[in-house]
C-alpha cells in the first residue's frame, strides 16, 4: 500500500513528452475542475480499494458487519469491484457485504512474517472462494518489497490457493509494477498480474504522473507475457508533505484521478483507485500524506464538494 519506492525514482530520460499526458487542466477554475471530478466519480469506476479504518481504529481492531456494511453502501452506487487487503478481523465481512450488493471483488490474503496469521489469512480466503464470494484471489500484498517472506515461501502459498480453488478463480499475487520484471517465478505462477502503480510514491512531478503511469503498466504488461494485467493500486494524496517532485494537493488528487479515470476507460484498463475513505492510521507508517489517499474523508463525507 505504497511507500517510498527506493531506487525507482521517477526520470525523464527515454519519456517521449510529445505522448498524451492526460487531460488539459489549464482552461479549467478551480469551482470547475471541482465539478469535473464530482462528475467523474459519479460517472462510476472500474474497482475501489476499500478502507476499513475508523478514527481510532488501526489493523488487528476487530472490525464490526454494520461498519464494514454502512461503508459499502456509500460506495456502492460508485464501483462495479472492490478490493480488500486481508480474510481476518472483520475483512471477511467485505467480500460478502459485496456481493450481496452485486459488486465483484478481489479478495487478499494479508501476508507477512507471522505464520500464524499467514496460515489464518490464507484458510481464510480459501473459505471465502469456496462459499462464492471472491472474484480474484490476491495471495498478499508487497510482501517481496517488504522482504517478509522468501519468493520459494510465497510460491508455496500461491500453489497452495491454486490447488484449493476451483480454476475458475484467477489467483494471482499484488506487488509494485516492477517486480514483476524482476522476479519471474512469482509472475509465472500467477494466474492474472496484479501491479500497484505510484508515480507519486517515485516522486515524479505531477505534470508527468499519467506518462508515468503509463510506462509503469507497460513494464507490467511486458513482464506478464500476454496474462492479464490488472492495476491493483494508484492514487494521489490530497494533503501531507511533498515527497522531492511529487506534492499532494487537493487540486493533484482531483487531477490525478481525472486522468487515471480517463485514461483507464480509453484503454480498457482494470484499474482499482486507491483509496476509498481516509484513514488516520496510516499517517504513521507512510508519514503525513498517508491519510489522505481516500475519494471520501475519514467522516465518510465525498471530498471537494
Amino acid at each position: 500500500m505504497g511507500g517510498f519506492r527506493e531506487g525507482h525514482q521517477f526520470s525523464l530520460e527515454g519519456i517521449d513528452l510529445t505522448q498524451d499526458s492526460g487531460v488539459d487542466f489549464s482552461k479549467y477554475s478551480t469551482e470547475e475542475l471541482k465539478e469535473l471530478w464530482r462528475k467523474t466519480v459519479k460517472g462510476g469506476m472500474h474497482g475501489l480499494c476499500f478502507s476499513l479504518y475508523e478514527d481510532g481504529q488501526r489493523p488487528g481492531d476487530i472490525i464490526t458487519e454494520e461498519q464494514v456494511r454502512r461503508r459499502m453502501e456509500i460506495i456502492k452506487p460508485y464501483t462495479n469491484w472492490v478490493r480488500s487487503f486481508s480474510c481476518t478481523d472483520g475483512n471477511e465481512f467485505i467480500p460478502r457485504i459485496a456481493k450481496e450488493y452485486g459488486i465483484k471483488t478481489m479478495v487478499g490474503a494479508w501476508l507477512g512474517d507471522d505464520p500464524e496469521i499467514n496460515d489464518r489469512e490464507i484458510a481464510g480466503l480459501i473459505q471465502l472462494a469456496k462459499e462464492g464470494f471472491v472474484d480474484i484471489a490476491a495471495v498478499g500484498n508487497e510482501v517481496m518489497y517488504r522482504k517478509e517472506l522468501t519468493e520459494e515461501e510465497l510460491l508455496d502459498f500461491i500453489r497452495r490457493v491454486k490447488e484449493a480453488l476451483p480454476s475458475n478463480i484467477p489467483v494471482g499475487y499484488v506487488d509494485a509494477y516492477y517486480e514483476f520484471s524482476a522476479r519471474p517465478r512469482i509472475t509465472e505462477a500467477c494466474d492474472v498480474i496484479l501491479a500497484n502503480c505510484y508515480p507519486y510514491w517515485e516522486s515524479c512531478h505531477f505534470d508527468y504522473s499519467l506518462l508515468h503511469m503509463k510506462q509503469m503498466f507497460a513494464g507490467a504488461s511486458a513482464a506478464a507475457n500476454g496474462k492479464r494485467v490488472i492495476i491493483t493500486e494508484t492514487g494521489w494524496p490530497s494533503a501531507g508533505t511533498n515527497l522531492h517532485d511529487a506534492f499532494p494537493s487537493e487540486e493533484n488528487a482531483m487531477k490525478y484521478y481525472i486522468n487515471t479515470q480517463v485514461w483507464a476507460r480509453k484503454e480498457g484498463i482494470e484499474t482499482f483507485y486507491f483509496s476509498s475513505f481516509d484513514e488516520s492510521w496510516k499517517e504513521g507508517p507512510e508519514g503525513d500524506v498517508g491519510a489522505y489517499w481516500g475519494l471520501w474523508d475519514k467522516n465518510e463525507k465525498l471530498k471537494f464538494n
